[in-house]
């Protein structure tokens, strides 16, 4: 199967407010699938869908080419970003319980979570209660009870919440681990950085309407501008000089480096052409780095929500 899940024009209302208006996509089988948007875009009520929380009142939602139903919950997993563990519950026997709400026996699941233990080095935590976790290791259980019952499809809702930033490496590299197994991944998250290391896939939700939807490195593409990177080596690098060479240049975020000789800016050309412009950089100094520079997703994230509003 060529792709995990398909949205078809779903639309989903509360009390006269429109949540999500004739939203579709298609998340690829065995991929990182970032599901962004601002606050209030309809990610949640979409992850809803999925999770057969609520349900579209119009439109369709397919698992595998097939209608959404309710045995395809066993394919699912989902790391919400309000966290729901029993606080008073020792975390062994929570997570034992969990597992096997989503069908594994007692053995299985205990050995499931011998390994996940050892491997997030947590096995000490066992009997504690989880009112007695910090923040970040009771994510760390969420994150195994989440992943245990080895699902196809995994929905993260800002999974790096309250995590440090050693601990949240390590849970990147079990997502790009899980990934590289054949999971297919939704991934909801603010942290634009995050979506640059992991995701494969963007779409971007604003108002309930989709205003983005591709594969990342095709948007990126998309937005370029024609800015280029420069780093330009003269005999007298100062504010003056540097405002004479770039005279005539479209510059922004001029740099000046006096104990190196260097005039570091970002130039934007009005067309693709950049051999005009290397000519005549090279007639005023040595250039010591030219590239073309590629929005970030955060700058794309903006961009697009501004354009939509």
């Amino acid at each position: 199967m060529e792709h995990i899940l398909a949205a078809n024009g779903v639309v989903k209302q509360f009390a006269g407010h429109t949540a999500l208006d004739n939203v579709s996509l298609t998340i690829p089988t065995n991929c990182i699938y970032g599901l962004l948007g601002p606050n209030g875009a309809g990610k949640t009520t979409l992850i809803r869908i999925i999770n057969q929380i609520t349900h579209p009142d119009k439109g369709e939602v397919l698992f595998e080419g097939a209608p959404l139903m309710p045995e395809h919950i066993a394919q699912i997993g989902y790391l919400p970003e309000e966290r729901g563990l029993y606080k008073s519950m020792r975390v062994g026997e929570q997570a034992l319980y969990l597992a096997q709400l989503k069908g594994l026996s007692k053995a299985e699941a205990t050995k499931r979570l011998k390994y996940w233990f050892e491997r997030l080095e947590i096995g000490d935590w066992w009997n504690k209660k989880i009112q007695e976790l910090s923040k970040g290791m009771a994510q760390k259980i969420q994150f195994v009870v989440t992943v245990l019952h080895q699902p196809k499809l995994l929905i993260f809702d800002e999974p790096f919440s309250g995590f440090d930033p050693i601990n949240a490496n390590r849970i990147k590299d079990e997502i790009l681990e899980l990934k590289k197994q054949g999971t297919s991944i939704i991934f909801s998250t603010h942290r634009m950085e995050s979506v640059e290391e992991l995701c494969d896939h963007i779409t971007l939700l604003n108002k309930s309407k989709k205003v983005l939807d591709g594969r990342l490195k095709d948007i990126k593409q998309a937005y370029k501008n024609n800015i280029y990177q420069v780093g330009l080596q003269v005999s007298n690098a100062n504010k003056i000089s540097a405002e004479a060479i770039l005279n005539g240049f479209d510059y922004a975020g001029l740099e000046i480096l006096p104990e190196e000789n260097q005039i570091n800016c970002n130039i934007q050309l009005p067309s693709a052409e950049t051999s005009t412009l290397l000519n005549a950089l090279s007639a005023k100094g040595n250039i010591n780095y030219f590239e073309e520079k590629i929005p970030s997703v955060n700058e794309i994230f903006i961009k697009a929500v501004e354009e939509n509003h």
